[in-house]
């Protein structure tokens, strides 16, 4: 079976506006990084687990915003069972059924609408504090 998989940062699909621009430099390589585990993992689409994984694996402050500890290990958990096959639930969400209408925005090509929305409502988070570009913590 054959799946669609969202192009690596140096193959820009045509006409793609690249999102990456209205983030900070951290939060763009959580964003390639993401892209980069979903071609890895063999996924059609970024979503949010791809999104969430990077950020915190790329971002200190990410990090430092979980307390260290458990509850960064339970979600660390939840990240790698998902990874792994284990993360049934998570894989059949809402987010992977279909459920969610397609999105036709072109530069949301190979990005799932939840990511997507996530992308978005960091954006309106740093528009809110005066800033021009969105960060982890967003």
């Amino acid at each position: 079976m054959h799946h669609r998989t969202p192009p690596p940062p140096e193959q820009a699909a045509p006409h793609r506006a690249e999102p990456d621009a209205r983030f900070t430099d951290e939060l763009a390589s959580v964003l390639s990084a993401a892209r980069r585990r979903a071609l890895r993992d063999g996924d059609r689409q970024i979503d949010t687990a791809h999104l969430l994984h990077s950020l915190i694996e790329t971002d200190p402050e990410v990090r430092e915003a979980f307390d260290g500890g458990p509850r960064l290990a339970k979600v660390l958990g939840y990240l790698v069972q998902r990874s792994i096959g284990y993360g049934l639930r998570w894989q059949g969400s809402v987010e992977e059924s279909g459920a969610v209408p397609v999105v036709g925005d072109p530069a949301a090509d190979g990005w799932s609408p939840s990511a997507l929305a996530a992308m978005e409502d960091a954006l309106s988070r740093a528009a809110s504090r005066g800033e021009g570009r969105a960060t982890g913590l967003d």
